[in-house]
């Protein structure tokens, strides 16, 4: 017997997903160097940009570096805190919900 579905009840109301924003930390041990290439490396900034994200960082105390769906957010989060770790860096690197 074939199922029937009501074309009312076959449609979901979907909504887009939550969105995060990336930030980097700044830390006063962590060269600026390494600050840029991870901006470039990770989120795919180019140089200008990244420098200037990094210098951001330093004067403010964080500069953002991207808002993505949660799992790439969290997934960039990691790939910052592996790098720093194995570069013997104490960056540090949040992820915080945003409406935008």
């Amino acid at each position: 017997m074939p199922i029937q579905l009501n074309v009312n009840q076959s449609k979901q109301k979907l909504s887009p997903p939550k969105r995060y924003a990336v930030f980097l930390l700044n830390d006063h041990y962590t060269p600026m160097d390494f600050v840029v290439e991870i901006l470039m490396d990770i989120f795919h900034m180019p140089h200008d940009k990244a420098e200037k994200t990094m210098l951001q960082i330093h004067h403010e105390g964080k500069g953002l570096c991207g808002v993505y769906t949660r799992d790439i957010a969290e997934t960039k989060q990691q790939q910052v805190l592996w790098l720093a770790d194995d570069a013997g860096h104490p960056l540090m690197c949040s992820i915080q919900e945003t409406s935008v």
